[in-house]
């Protein structure tokens, strides 16, 4: 009986890690990662030029410095996009974030455009590769960014998206 009852744990087990690699598989475009200030991804809107950071905040789709595995259908970012990133890690709270500076006009984004967030609400089904929360902001007026990607909801703070990068995400910009 315990010998059944293993293997039929071990088949459940083995389904669902595939079922889940099968769901990230589906989410093309719909997934960033954090991994340095080199490989990293954030939310941007799914075309160049196209509305503001917050008219996009349900359909934006992820941008990476280069393609990465653990992102699935994103982006790369225009060249010369990125100007500056710092990387930062808390190994105790499990979280990781970019922060760093951009040229918007390299994606037509307008100056005048005071920005948004993308959190695990929207859009609808993003996500931040290994991990459970993210919070996502994106300030074409002052060419900033920022990325956190966190284990807990506490070290992702979502509902300060007007305060804006500098007061939400402590770093480096």
């Amino acid at each position: 009986m315990t010998k059944i009852f293993s293997i039929v744990a071990l088949s459940a087990a083995a389904l669902f890690v595939l079922s889940s690699v099968e769901a990230r598989k589906g989410k093309n475009g719909q997934i960033a990662a954090v991994e340095s200030a080199e490989n990293f991804c954030f939310f941007l809107p799914p075309k160049k030029g196209e509305g503001t950071i917050s008219e996009n905040e349900d359909k934006a789709i992820a941008f990476c410095t280069k393609e990465l595995d653990d992102a699935p259908g994103a982006k790369v970012f225009p060249e010369g996009f990125i100007e500056t990133a710092h990387f930062k890690e808390d190994k105790e709270k499990n979280w990781v974030q970019v922060t760093g500076r951009m040229t918007p006009k390299l994606y037509a984004m307008s100056k005048k455009d005071g920005g948004g967030q993308y959190d695990v609400k929207a859009p609808v089904g993003a996500m931040c590769a290994n991990y459970n929360y993210f919070v996502n902001m994106v300030e074409p007026d002052g060419s900033i960014f920022c990325m956190r990607c966190c284990e807990t909801k506490e070290d992702c703070p979502v509902g300060k998206s007007t305060y804006g990068c500098k007061s939400v995400i402590e770093g480096t910009y």
